[in-house]
């Protein structure tokens, strides 16, 4: 008896001791509020510019069904979501119903044979990308990391490979920034209509496999898995407590997706932070980290909603003004997961549009290179992308590193006056893009820049003048006046980037004007270096 006393002291003891541990190393953190009052952009970030990043998961398989195939492919009808239209019709020739073949079975099909992290990575080096960034989970709440909470995940479902593991590691290796998106806390909403049916036809009624048990898995593919753990517990079911314990265990998946993988950088895709409290406490653990690992906060965090402590984030559009603080624009291909059915939304013109429009606003571009469900890089896509990288070969010194002027920019929308361009009414655009900034951005359906618009951006004594849609002949840049408030000096010199050639110029009290040397065809922005006298 004294001798089992004995013992169970001593256990008592080793268990006080580890709490004791974990409660030391928990103090000797800083809390949320301690971190966001010191927070600063970090200056990498700020220089970046421009990052790389591979959304890819599981609903890349689909060729056809929109970014949201995972959801749309239950939905006989998607209401006011026309993009996913096609994924139910699509799902029903080429995999059968949803009943008998649901997204778990689509996640089966998803076996990534060509994925080469380091071609990708060194691809996106060469083309540009100063940071990379990569999806570690979607609404369809499958992990793509070797979750230690969560056996929906790309290491024992699929691929077989612990996707996030692979592209940190090459990340590492060719000296760039890494980070990670996570966009899980929608699921159980967004995976509502996998535990409904057909409304009509000969499979009305028939439960869709959202209903299914880890019973059902029996002799079965995903015999042990249970289907519960992918969708999330039926509505029926959802009680507080279940929903506290979901909460709970996305906080131990993305604390391990922090600890383990150590980015510098994660965008929880929404407005606040994911499960309030807890979606603080992973940033916080992130900011900790940094300051551990660097002596200072050298990570970045980032929302939709501008938040202390935070990056702003903004999805598929840009600024309308020039922002006091950083920020980072996001912009896509086709549907964020590669859809044949679809028309590209950007080529190389429209990226170096956004690029140098959030650049010359205090802001970065995050490009979503899109993959083919093997790993490949789609022709067309691969093509814009070297277009674009080629050009910062050139011109990347008016990007990287840089600040923003007084002003963004000069020319005709920026100062509201009427344009005419061969595709239609620039100004028409420009007004719709004020009315907000997520979802505004310029396409290739958006009429051409006047020829007179131009965007500024500054490193040092540097000047550059980038000129969004050159063509030969005169133009004006009435905020380089001689009077103009914002007019940073007497010009001196102006060359070309590309060639060093000298441009003539002559400014006034009306402006600055320049004789642009003749364009042949189509032309990508051309930046100019300016010289003021001092």
């Amino acid at each position: 008896m004294k001798r089992v006393n004995i013992l169970s002291f001593f256990i008592i003891g080793i268990c006080m001791s580890l709490f004791s541990f974990q409660t030391n190393a928990q103090e000797s953190e800083l809390s949320w509020d301690e971190l966001a009052n010191q927070y600063e952009c970090p200056e990498w970030f700020r220089d970046a510019k421009f990052g790389i990043w591979f959304h890819w998961g599981p609903q890349a398989v689909p060729e056809q069904g929109g970014g949201w195939y995972a959801r749309h492919m239950y939905m006989q009808d998607v209401g006011r979501q026309k993009f996913g239209k096609m994924a139910y019709p699509y799902h029903l020739q080429t995999y059968g119903h949803p009943s008998e073949f649901g997204f778990k079975d689509v996640i089966n099909e998803w076996k990534a044979e060509n994925f080469d992290a380091e071609y990708l990575i060194n691809f996106s080096k060469e083309n540009g990308a100063k940071y990379i960034v990569a999806l570690a989970n979607h609404h369809d709440h499958f992990d793509l990391f070797d979750s230690s909470h969560h056996p929906w995940n790309s290491v024992n479902v699929g691929p077989k490979k612990d996707i996030i593991g692979e592209f940190e590691q090459a990340t590492r290796n060719a000296g760039l920034k890494f980070g990670v998106t996570s966009h899980d806390d929608r699921f159980l909403n967004w995976w509502k209509p996998t535990f409904g049916s057909d409304k009509d036809g000969e499979k009305a009624g028939v439960p869709y496999d959202g209903r299914l048990t880890k019973a059902d898995g029996k002799g079965k593919w995903w015999e042990g898995l249970d289907p519960k753990d992918l969708y999330g517990p039926a509505p029926e079911d959802r009680t507080p407590e279940i929903i506290e314990g979901i909460k709970e265990n996305w906080l131990k998946r993305h604390l391990e997706l922090v600890n383990k993988y150590k980015p510098d950088l994660l965008y929880n895709d929404g407005f606040n932070f994911t499960y309030g409290e807890y979606g603080k406490e992973v940033t916080r653990k992130l900011y900790n980290n940094s300051l551990k690992e660097n002596g200072k906060i050298d990570a970045v965090m980032l929302l939709k909603r501008k938040a202390k402590g935070t990056v702003n984030e903004v999805e598929s559009g840009g600024s309308n003004t020039l922002r006091e603080y950083p920020w980072q624009s996001e912009i896509t291909f086709t549907d964020w997961f590669y859809k044949k059915d679809r028309h590209l939304t950007h080529n190389a013109r429209t990226i170096l549009e956004m690029l140098i429009e959030a650049v010359s606003k205090n802001g970065n571009l995050l490009l979503s290179m899109e993959l083919n469900p093997d790993g490949t890089i789609p022709y067309e896509i691969k093509k814009s992308v070297k277009i674009v990288g080629n050009w910062l070969k050139i011109n990347g010194e008016a990007i990287y590193g840089t600040r923003p002027w007084k002003v963004f920019g000069d020319g005709k929308s920026v100062r509201g006056e009427d344009v005419e361009t061969v595709e239609g009414e620039l100004r028409n655009a420009t007004e719709n893009q004020k009315h907000g900034e997520h979802f505004n951005q310029r396409t290739t359906a958006t009429p051409a820049f006047a020829h007179d618009e131009v965007r500024f951006t500054t490193k040092g004594d540097d000047f550059y003048i980038i000129v969004m849609n050159p063509k030969g002949g005169e133009f004006v840049i009435p905020s380089f006046a001689k009077t103009s408030e914002v007019n940073p000096g007497i010009l001196k010199e102006l060359t070309q980037l590309y060639d060093g050639g000298k441009l003539s110029f002559k400014q006034t009290n009306k402006g600055l004007t320049i004789n642009m040397p003749a364009v042949n065809g189509a032309s990508y922005p051309v930046v100019l270096k300016a010289k003021f006298k001092k």
